[in-house]
């Protein structure tokens, strides 16, 4: 099977546009669609809950776009936390024209052992944290006619899997939440799309499903192997671009089927 291709080179396709990445801190999507944001010509303004890693992925932006990267600490789970955000971006770059809305909690644990806890723990990151980000980015967005959101789902919330209960709700309501918003927003030509990424890999993901599950993941994809995080990345700036300017309202499967 072959492995993935090279890193791309940017083109520009978000030149003069000001993007807010949530979860964008360590090795994940986050940071991957934030460094590629930055190499396609945006600015970017980038958040996450946990402060020491946050600076580290911002000084690493910095290295790539030659000055400061705003970096505006924010738990996605309070809302006073996620207007504050919203405003940071404003104060720090005039406005925001595309919010990337990452985070997201997962784990593994079936239906009848699943806690209260783990149940709730998921959906108010995952799906909650969502409703959150698109409220105060479309309270921005609306009343200037202009801006993109792009919110991360995942295959599973069309698909089954054991022990991904509470996480498949979540993303399958990550897509409504999706379709509904881009109804509202259409009028004033502002944008809601999402991305439904199968299995993409980094070291956070290890540490919450045993490395023999990601194995039988792996498997079940056609290319015999996990998307790099930059390969989803791509598809957020496509949808986050002005080459996706007619979609609305969809969400885009990241993913490579088993024949």
């Amino acid at each position: 099977m072959p492995g993935p291709p090279e890193y791309p080179r940017g083109r520009g396709l978000l030149d003069g546009k000001v993007v807010v990445v949530t979860a964008a801190a360590g090795t994940g999507i986050g940071f991957a669609t934030a460094r590629r944001c930055a190499e396609e010509g945006a600015s970017v303004v980038v958040s996450d809950h946990h402060e020491r890693r946050l600076a580290e992925a911002a000084g690493r932006l910095a290295e790539i776009t030659g000055s400061p990267v705003p970096a505006v600490r924010c738990d996605v789970t309070v809302d006073a936390d996620v207007t504050h955000l919203v405003e940071a971006a404003v104060s720090e770059a005039g406005r925001v024209d595309v919010m990337v809305n990452n985070a997201g909690l997962g784990g593994t644990a079936r239906l009848v052992d699943m806690t209260d806890e783990q149940w709730r723990s998921v959906l108010d990151v995952t799906l909650n944290a969502t409703f959150l980000c698109t409220r105060a980015a479309l309270r921005h967005m609306l009343p200037r006619a202009s801006g993109v959101i792009v919110n991360n789902a995942s295959v599973l919330g069309w698909r089954g899997q054991v022990g991904q209960a509470h996480y498949a709700a979540a993303k399958a309501g990550v897509m409504a939440l999706t379709r509904c918003a881009a109804l509202e927003a259409a009028e004033a030509g502002v944008r809601v799309n999402a991305v439904a990424p199968s299995l993409a890999i980094h070291p956070f993901l290890s540490k919450v499903i045993a490395e023999e599950e990601l194995e039988e993941l792996r498997l079940l994809e056609a290319f015999g192997r996990s998307a790099e995080t930059w390969e989803v990345a791509n598809v957020i700036v496509f949808l986050a671009s002005d080459y996706s300017s007619y979609m609305t309202g969809e969400v885009v499967s990241v993913s490579s089927q088993h024949p």
